[in-house]
């Protein structure tokens, strides 16, 4: 188990396009929130290293739920009963991903683009972001990759930090939101 509290690693920034929306400080815990669940996940996948991200987690508390893309609870699924199994399927999905291939190649300037964070809602040492994933890209040889979804992550205060310990992912993100 991680020393509560320990320090998460420092990831260099590898994309031009890595930009902190939340001013460290005005805001503090979001711009960390952000390097947590935007700039640290992005450089740890397209680098396919889960050591960079494995801290950022609590390994006794978390749950992953998938939507499967469904609005209805009905369709819901406890995908990831536990970290373990959500990291090997973050690997596999970082490895997909990587082998998309994008007319400009960018495959880490597309992440950047296409995910905000658009909403936290703080209760004490309890934390929900809803994560948001927008994009069309060309891809080579013709189509395109579109995405359109959305995350809750579920956060707690451990010592002087945010650890996730769940998600609602692949939940469908509806024109305009």
């Amino acid at each position: 188990m991680e020393k509560c509290g320990a320090n998460p690693p420092t990831v260099k920034a590898l994309s031009s396009r890595r930009f902190n929306p939340f001013d460290e400080a005005l805001e503090p815990e979001r711009a960390t929130i952000w390097e947590m669940l935007v700039a640290r996940d992005n450089e740890a996948f397209v680098s396919e290293d889960w050591s960079l991200v494995a801290g950022d987690f609590w390994d006794e508390r978390f749950e992953g739920i998938s939507a499967n893309g469904s609005t209805d609870p009905a369709a819901w699924t406890l995908t990831y009963p536990t970290l373990d199994a959500y990291r090997r399927d973050w690997l596999r999905m970082a490895g997909e991903f990587l082998r998309t291939p994008l007319v400009d190649g960018d495959h880490l300037g597309l992440l950047y683009a296409m995910t905000t964070l658009d909403r936290f809602e703080f209760r004490g040492d309890r934390l929900l972001v809803w994560k948001r994933f927008r994009a069309e890209s060309p891809l080579e040889g013709g189509g395109e990759l579109s995405i359109s979804l959305q995350s809750i992550f579920r956060l707690h205060r451990d010592g002087d930090r945010w650890r996730i310990v769940g998600f609602i992912g692949y939940l469908p993100l509806e024109a305009g939101t």
